[in-house]
């Protein structure tokens, strides 16, 4: 049965774009949403102004009927034609406004300078519909469309019921709403001009965020299964450089694995490459004596026997690289050492003395530095000879956050040359004649210490013996020793 591969949903517009689309979406709108309110602002002051204009005409003629007078006779004015005919001709009317004089069926309309009444936006005194609108006594003002547009106008009465008069104030807004319209056509022309500029900047930019992006995938492709080394470049502290740094410390973590894995393998093939030879050569020159055969199994048994504490030894130390290698544990180091004591007895044939023993608790993994004292207690048995003394102990020293817990082997063995010392704990590390094969055991003790963030030593002299131990961080308040 085979299943198909999933389907990817995600979008095939590359991120640089899908980035640049919204930036110029987001500003599109934005855009959109000025002109529209700046072109509402626009209309609607243009209809406060021309409301203003009708208020302040208005105001203007019933103030001239108030204190105006017949220029001819210096009297008050008798008649409403009379007074609408001497208004109209002192008045200039803008371009988008007229002026009308309405007495019974004669209409009269100031003139502009110049230009006459023809000049007007439209004449209102052919228009009977409108005038009869404007002599409606249920209006006094109001809104109405034209040939030449909206117009807004208004009515002040003159004189009494039996000679009665009007001056009609007439503003038509379609200028100003071309003006309006002129306005935005700029704004949107201009608006135009931006948006290409946010594409070219929302392009530039989406490139230069997304170029760590690009760096890691980058780097992605470039990894092969024996090249870990290669790593995103890290340029800044926002969140693409906090990715990248992700990336590099997954890369660090896989590159780690990846060397363990080898080294693993590598320590495997080159320890277990031996004692394979010497059994596949036993095996075979295997004759049918049965002494011989005997012999022989004898032989594979040992090597087989050597062969699985190899492995043993190598999977310690590969785990020793994993956190959870280290289980720390307050532990009361009196009875860690005198278990470790009763433990190494039974090793060999020889003269163990306890020397110091540290008195307090101290947080550890109680068993794993059981095992690396027990590996320095066999290292020593393997250098000495039944009866010969090896000694041990432990003690703190330093106080409050600098203390540590030291924990010694000393052996009456051979020792170790000075220029072996550094290298005396590395894997299947092979030292002179007066000390040779260190295998794996020390490894997994400076492994131990290491996991608990401390270090292996050893001091010695050639032919005087060796001292290994383990120092350990041990912060506490508490530094009394007790002999035994």
């Amino acid at each position: 049965m085979t299943t198909d591969p999933p389907v990817s949903r995600g979008s095939s517009v590359p991120a640089r774009w899908r980035i640049t689309g919204w930036i110029l979406l987001a500003t599109t709108i934005a855009l959109t949403a000025v002109i529209v309110t700046v072109r509402s602002a626009l209309l609607a002051d243009g209809e406060r102004r021309a409301n203003a204009e009708l208020v302040q005409e208005a105001a203007e003629f019933s103030a001239f009927l108030a204190e105006g007078v017949d220029p001819t006779t210096a009297q008050a004015f008798t008649s409403p034609d009379r007074v609408l005919e001497v208004y109209l001709n002192r008045q200039h009317p803008d371009d988008d406004e007229v002026l009308l004089g309405l007495v019974g069926a004669d209409v009269l309309q100031a003139d502009r300078p110049g230009r006459g009444v023809a000049a007007a936006p439209y004449d209102l005194a052919a228009d009977a519909g409108l005038l009869a609108a404007f002599t409606d006594p249920a209006h006094t003002f109001g809104t109405t469309g034209t040939p030449a547009g909206p117009m807004r106008w208004g009515r002040v009465d003159v004189g009494a019921a039996t000679a009665r008069g009007s001056l009609v104030i007439a503003i038509f807004t379609e200028q100003r709403r071309d003006e309006t319209d002129q306005v935005v056509r700029l704004m949107a022309l201009v608006s135009l001009g931006g948006l290409l500029l946010t594409l070219a900047i929302g392009w530039i930019a989406a490139g230069r965020i997304l170029a760590p992006v690009r760096a890691l995938h980058e780097v992605a492709a470039d990894i092969g299964e024996r090249d870990l080394t290669v790593r995103v470049p890290v340029h800044g502290r926002d969140d693409i450089a906090a990715m990248a740094e992700t990336f590099n410390a997954m890369l660090d973590r896989l590159e780690e694995a990846y060397g363990l894995q080898r080294r693993f393998v590598d320590d495997a093939a080159h320890e277990l490459r031996t004692p394979i030879t010497v059994i596949r050569g036993h095996l075979e020159l295997l004759g049918d004596d049965p002494a011989e055969r005997a012999h022989t199994l004898r032989l594979v048994d040992d090597e087989l026997a050597r062969m699985s504490r190899i492995v043993s030894d190598l999977l310690v130390l590969a785990r020793a690289e994993r956190p959870d290698f280290v289980n720390a544990r307050p532990v009361e180091t009196t009875d860690l050492m005198l278990d470790i004591e009763a433990k190494c007895q039974a090793l060999a044939d020889r003269s163990w003395l306890l020397g110091d023993i540290a008195e307090g608790a101290v947080t550890i993994d109680g068993q794993r530095v059981t095992q690396a004292v027990l590996q320095l207690a066999a290292n020593a048995v393997q250098h000495t000879a039944d009866g010969d003394e090896i000694r041990m102990g432990s003690r703190f020293e330093g106080v409050g956050d600098r203390r540590r817990l030291l924990l010694w082997v000393s052996d009456t063995g051979p020792g170790v040359r000075p220029e072996e010392v550094e290298e005396i704990f590395e894997r299947f590390h092979h030292g002179s004649a007066t000390r040779a094969g260190a295998g794996l055991g020390l490894a997994i003790v400076r492994a131990i210490a290491d996991a608990h963030g401390g270090r292996a030593f050893v001091r010695s002299t050639p032919g005087e013996g060796a001292t290994f131990g383990l120092d350990l961080p041990a912060p506490d308040d508490t530094t009394e020793v007790i002999n035994a």
